[in-house]
C-alpha cells in the first residue's frame, strides 16, 4: 500500500480515479543535429550565384530582348488574377460613386423644382401685370376715342346677387361717378352705374334681364332696342320679322336716351330667327366688350370734352414790310 501511494503509476483495485498518462519515451530523446555533409552551399555563395543570374537576365533582357516574349506570356497569364483583385475594389468605387451621385442629383432635383416654382409664380404674376397692364392702355386709348370727360375705375368684385349681373368698382361718390352713367371698356360698351357709394359704385351689367340700351345697326342705320338674355348673351326685340339684320351685323348706340354717347359699340349679331306667324323675329347678339371679364372701366361723364381748336395759341403771321424793316435797322 505504501509503495503504491509513492509510486503514481499504480492503481488499486477499488480505484476508479484514472489513471494518469505515463511520459512519453520518445520525446525524452534529444534532438540530433543534421549530418555535417549535408547542408549545401554557404549563404555567400548562393547570395553571389543570384546576383550573378539577375545580372544575367537583366543584361539578357536589355541587350537582346529574350524576355519580351516571357513577359508577354506573363501577362496574359497574371491578368485574371489583376481583374479578381481589382474587382472588389472597383465595385466599392462604383457603388460610392451611385450613392454619391444618387444623392447630389436628388439634392440638385429639389433645388431646380423650388427654382421652377419660384420661377414659375414669378412668370404668373408677371403675365398677370402684363395683362392688366394692356387692358388699363386700351382703356386708356378708349378715352382718347370718345368725346367725353371720363373716370377711370378698376372692377373690385362681382355683387353677390347670383341671379343678377352686376359689378362693385372702386370710385364713388367722391369721384364723381353719379347713377345713371355710362361704363365701357376698351372694347365697348358694358352697362350702366345703377347705385353710387362714397367710395365705391355699382354697375348693371348689359347682360342683367333688366337692362335695357337703344341700339341702331350700323350696315341699314335700323333702330331697336336691346336687352340682357342673362346668360352672358343680348336680344334685339321688337323688331319686325322681315326686318333688314342678319348674322354678323355690328350694333352700336344710337344716342336717343341720352345716356349713353352715340356709335359705341355695343354688340354683334349671332343668331336670328324669324317666325311670321307672330310678327317679330329675334335676333341673338354677342356682345363686343368684356362685359363679365373686364377689369378695367371707363364711367363716361355728362358733359362733352369740347374739341382743341386749331386756331388757339397760334402764332399771328408776321408783316412782311415790318419784317424787312426791322431787318434793315
Amino acid at each position: 500500500r505504501a509503495f503504491r501511494a509513492r509510486c503514481p503509476f499504480t492503481q488499486s483495485p477499488g480505484d476508479t480515479s484514472p489513471e494518469p498518462k505515463r511520459p512519453d519515451t520518445m520525446s525524452v530523446v534529444g534532438h540530433q543535429p543534421p549530418p555535417f555533409f549535408k547542408r549545401g552551399l554557404p549563404a555567400s555563395a548562393r547570395l553571389t550565384l543570384y546576383v550573378v543570374l539577375s545580372l544575367g537576365l537583366l543584361v539578357a533582357d536589355l541587350r537582346f530582348r529574350y524576355l519580351e516574349t516571357v513577359r508577354h506570356g506573363m501577362t496574359v497569364l497574371t491578368y485574371p488574377l489583376q481583374i479578381a483583385a481589382s474587382t472588389p475594389a472597383e465595385w466599392a468605387n462604383r457603388t460610392f460613386e451611385y450613392f454619391s451621385s444618387l444623392t447630389r442629383l436628388q439634392s440638385e432635383n429639389q433645388t431646380l423644382r423650388a427654382k421652377a416654382l419660384n420661377d414659375a409664380k414669378s412668370l404668373l404674376r408677371q403675365q398677370s401685370l402684363e395683362k392688366e397692364n394692356r387692358q388699363l392702355r386700351e382703356t386708356l386709348g378708349m378715352r382718347e376715342r370718345v368725346a367725353a370727360r371720363s373716370i377711370a375705375a378698376e372692377v373690385i368684385y362681382a355683387a353677390r346677387d347670383p341671379f343678377a349681373r352686376r359689378v362693385i368698382i372702386d370710385r364713388g361718390e367722391r369721384d364723381g361717378v353719379e347713377p345713371g352713367l355710362a361704363a365701357i371698356d376698351a372694347a365697348g360698351v358694358i352697362g350702366q352705374v345703377t347705385r353710387v357709394f362714397p367710395l365705391q359704385a355699382e354697375i348693371t351689367l348689359l347682360t342683367d334681364k333688366d337692362q335695357a340700351i337703344p341700339v341702331k345697326v350700323v350696315r341699314t342705320g335700323q333702330r331697336a332696342v336691346m336687352f340682357g338674355a342673362g346668360s352672358g348673351l343680348l336680344e334685339l326685340r321688337y323688331l319686325a320679322a322681315n326686318a333688314d339684320v342678319a348674322p354678323g351685323d355690328v350694333i352700336v348706340t344710337s344716342g336717343l336716351d341720352g345716356v349713353y354717347l352715340p356709335d359705341l359699340p355695343v354688340a354683334r349679331v349671332l343668331k336670328v330667327s324669324r317666325d311670321d306667324a307672330r310678327g317679330f323675329a329675334r335676333f341673338i347678339c354677342q356682345p363686343v366688350a368684356g362685359v363679365e371679364r373686364s377689369g378695367a372701366v371707363l364711367v363716361l361723364g355728362r358733359s362733352v370734352t369740347p374739341l382743341p381748336d386749331p386756331t388757339v395759341n397760334e402764332p399771328a403771321p408776321a408783316d412782311p414790310a415790318t419784317g424787312s424793316r426791322q431787318k434793315k435797322r
